[in-house]
């Protein structure tokens, strides 16, 4: 058990945690408060969270399909061994990877202007 291939992913991952990091702290200092930020943050978790699951039950099909069929093949020693059908589980790093940082550019790349507060 050599995993290679997950070693190769953790420089990208250490990037994305950075990235995901950042943008937690901008996201807390822009500091849109009110009843409809809430909800419209809400409304852009679930989101994520759907797009994300999606990505990752598509990729898992999809790559256990060029796996299974042999267009792409993996050296048995430089994986882990865990596999998810075919596919060994270092195959999703990148779009685990993909699910947190593309949100987290969404919020550093947001240059949308704070709706002031209706107040009664």
């Amino acid at each position: 058990m050599n995993a290679t291939y997950a070693l190769l992913a953790l420089p990208f991952f250490a990037v994305v945690a950075v990235v995901a990091v950042v943008a937690g702290v901008v996201a807390r200092r822009r500091g849109r408060g009110g009843a409809a930020a809430r909800g419209s943050r809400r409304v852009a978790v679930a989101t994520s969270v759907v797009a994300g699951i999606a990505l990752l039950v598509m990729t898992i099909v999809f790559d256990n399909v060029i796996v299974g069929t042999g267009v792409v093949a993996y050296d048995a020693s430089l994986i882990s061994g865990l596999k998810i059908g075919v596919i060994p589980v270092e195959d999703l790093a990148y779009s685990i990877a993909a699910v947190v940082l593309l949100p987290s550019l969404w919020v550093l790349f947001d240059r949308s202007t704070p709706v002031p507060e209706e107040t009664p």
